[in-house]
């Protein structure tokens, strides 16, 4: 995809990650952005480095690029575990999400 950039509200970088404890591997969050998650061979979601790489480890994250947001934003929205959160990086605050603060935005 070459040089990224990150998404952000106001010029702010966002990053995303998926709790695997809540993820039901509908795979909605796949098909919305392949580019940034991927199920795998356990049935659950991960996000994936800019490079394509598989993030595996507890609450590993990855940037939001720019031209995605609106698709990871509506993972998030469309997940029917509730397991996807996307937060400013600058704060760690999370703006779409389970655990999104009402006026984050």
């Amino acid at each position: 995809m070459g040089v990224q950039q990150e998404a952000g509200v106001g010029g702010e970088a966002l990053e995303v990650w998926i709790d695997q404890d809540l993820c039901t591997g509908d795979g909605i969050c796949a098909q919305y952005a392949p580019e940034v998650f991927e199920l795998d061979i356990d049935g659950l979601a991960y996000v994936k480095t800019p490079d394509d790489e598989l993030l595996q480890g507890k609450g590993a994250t990855t940037p939001v690029p720019l031209p995605l947001l609106t698709d990871v934003v509506d993972s998030a929205r469309e997940c029917p575990g509730d397991c996807i959160h996307v937060r400013r990086v600058s704060d760690r605050v999370e703006i779409y999400g389970p655990d999104a603060e009402p006026d984050a935005e």
